[in-house]
């Protein structure tokens, strides 16, 4: 059972909810409220009466992306105590268990795992920051960029980068691709490509700072690889040409470490 916040609202005057993670889904228990995201910033709700005085309490629930799910007990008040709620300050404190005033949805793309899970994953696998995988990247244009670790649980895979920039410029990155190719073609067509779009990333990295570095984890849908084809992984610069690839074939993904004994930091 989930416990509701309560949650006091007016008609002249906004709410504001800040969530831990992007919110996904919002369920209004009546046309008394009205409620939406934030410009421009996607963890943000806002909330307020729709009517005046409204008597009878009413509800509101939330899904945020991390698949963590909130309810509230929403009443009207002429001046609320509070206009703005940071949802992080209110979670109950546990040790290594799920807050008793938030629930976990499971989302279709991550299969039957679950998002929190699987958010937890990634952060431990970035903080841990071992290098598992020594044999795995690529250096140019005074980049480098590698592959740090390789993990696998539960039907997902996790590849752990790093971008590291050797020069005096920053270097800003536009997006990282993955795609399985043909090992033997020498210029490749669309047809001969299999884009794998990540489920989920842990720190994406927009600019690499001069002499810096930056580590990312993705989560990719568990696959394999035939003998004549590659997992290409491709960074690409923005509003430049600098674009450094590196590969892995159906031997290096079997490398895959499992996480069942990976101790997960809440």
């Amino acid at each position: 059972m989930v416990l509701p916040y309560g949650l006091e609202v007016t008609f002249d005057k906004t709410s504001h909810l800040i969530f831990p993670s992007a919110i996904r889904y919002v369920d209004l228990g009546s046309n008394k409220l009205t409620a939406g995201k934030a410009e421009d910033a996607e963890n943000v709700l806002r909330v307020k009466a729709a009517v005046r005085d409204f008597e009878t309490e009413t509800n509101m629930s939330v899904i945020c992306e991390d698949g963590s799910f909130y309810t509230f007990n929403v009443k009207y008040a002429e001046e609320p105590e509070k206009l703005s709620v940071e949802m992080a300050d209110f979670l109950s404190s546990t040790e290594g268990r799920l807050p008793s005033n938030r629930a976990d949805i499971y989302f279709k793309e991550l299969g039957s795992e679950s998002p929190i899970l699987v958010k937890l994953m990634m952060k431990t696998i970035r903080q841990n920051d071992e290098r598992t995988v020594k044999h795995i990247g690529v250096r140019q244009f005074g980049i480098r960029f590698l592959l740090r670790g390789l993990y696998a649980h539960n039907g997902l895979l996790y590849l752990h980068t790093r971008i590291d920039n050797e020069t005096n410029l920053p270097y800003s990155v536009d997006f990282i691709s993955f795609k399985v190719v043909d090992k033997k073609v020498a210029r490749r067509t669309a047809i001969q490509e299999q884009v794998l779009q990540p489920l989920r990333a842990y720190y994406e990295v927009t600019r690499v700072r001069a002499e810096g570095c930056e580590r990312t984890v993705f989560v990719l849908e568990q696959f394999t690889l035939s003998e004549d084809k590659q997992l290409e992984v491709r960074l690409y610069e923005r509003g430049g040409g600098r674009t450094l690839a590196f590969y892995l074939d159906e031997e290096d993904l079997l490398l895959a470490r499992k996480i069942d004994n990976l101790k997960l930091k809440w």
